[in-house]
């Protein structure tokens, strides 16, 4: 008899391996219930020890998915990506504007909220640059704080 430890298969070939010793046991009459006992232990351990296992495998999946959820002081994976298509959709418009294109004009987003900071030579290219940003699909506010040189 050899012993598998085959935790992918549910311990299967053990269970095997132990039924095939009590079979030759049991054919030359060695087979007592001690042995029998035995052999029902080293079942119902298989069992417990794949149930075990099942319930490792699920918890590992929840925490997985607990992982990227978002909290108040921590955007998710998804929130992530929209803050970032909205970053780039916000810097693109501001770079193809004629008047804010020769401006450094710096976009971070966070939940839907923009921030722009940097700095313009009018009061008209902050106006614009809020005009732009509110256009953009997904954006809930605007923190303008750029500054007029």
């Amino acid at each position: 008899m050899t012993i598998h430890n085959d935790l992918k298969g549910g311990g299967q070939l053990v269970q095997k391996d132990f039924a095939e010793l009590y079979d030759i046991f049991s054919r030359i009459g060695l087979a007592t219930n001690h042995f029998t006992t035995i052999f029902q232990k080293g079942v119902t351990a298989m069992k417990k020890m794949n149930i075990v296992i099942r319930c490792l495998m699920l918890l590992m999946l929840i925490a997985t998915l607990v992982a990227c959820a978002s909290t108040p002081k921590q955007e998710g994976t998804g929130e992530y990506i929209d803050d970032s298509v909205i970053t780039t959709k916000v810097k693109s418009l501001i770079a193809a504007d004629d008047i804010l294109k020769a401006f450094e004009i710096g976009v971070e987003t966070r939940k839907g909220i923009v921030q722009l900071s940097g700095f313009v030579d009018s009061r008209k290219a902050v106006n614009k640059a809020s005009e732009i940003t509110r256009s953009v699909k997904g954006v809930k506010s605007v923190r303008n704080d750029l500054i007029v040189k």
